[in-house]
């Protein structure tokens, strides 16, 4: 099996909308009783902010690919949830549910970690347990995942854990 990660450019933001469809259609379920994540009358959610991510620096969004085969997304950015500094902040990501399971996940989370060695966040929505577990296990399990924090929050900006950890650049280095 082979990983890749590429950046995505604002040409392909249509690709990346496609991909939100799936994306926010899965994260619907912890929405039930409330008006978010309704569909529009066109039968499709609505579009995601990208703009910040093709004009922003410390932006990005990739696209992830398993075996050449189009798998996810992923996108970063530098606001932390918590209100503590932070170099890169996994802001979604995202896998087709036929690519789970086989550490496809694990594999492009270490991909998109290494592109950026230094201090990390990861907000996981409080509903959100299988994605809580998934992040646990790729960063502790990592090898290259240190001073990892749990922390939870629940207030008007957050509802939900979040992990804070240095990953190590190529040579084990956690201070960049």
């Amino acid at each position: 099996m082979t990983v890749t990660l590429t950046n995505a450019s604002a040409q392909q933001e249509p690709i990346l909308q496609n991909l939100m469809q799936f994306y926010t259609h899965d994260f619907s379920v912890f929405w039930a009783g409330t008006s978010r994540g309704d569909l529009a009358a066109d039968g499709r959610f609505e579009a995601y902010p990208m703009a910040d991510y093709w004009s922003r620096p410390g932006w990005s969004a990739q696209l992830i690919w398993q075996d050449g085969v189009l798998a996810g997304f992923a996108l970063v950015n530098d606001q932390s949830h918590s209100g503590a500094p932070v170099q890169s902040s996994v802001a979604e990501f995202f896998l087709l549910r036929k690519h789970r399971g086989g550490g496809v996940g694990r594999e492009a989370a270490e991909i998109m970690f290494s592109q950026r060695p230094g201090s990390w966040e990861v907000a996981v929505a409080r509903k959100n347990v299988r994605a809580l577990a998934f992040w646990r296990r790729a960063i502790l399990e990592s090898g290259r995942a240190g001073e990892v924090a749990e922390t939870d929050i629940s207030d008007a900006h957050w509802n939900g854990p979040i992990l804070r950890f240095l990953w190590a650049g190529q040579e084990g280095d956690m201070s960049t």
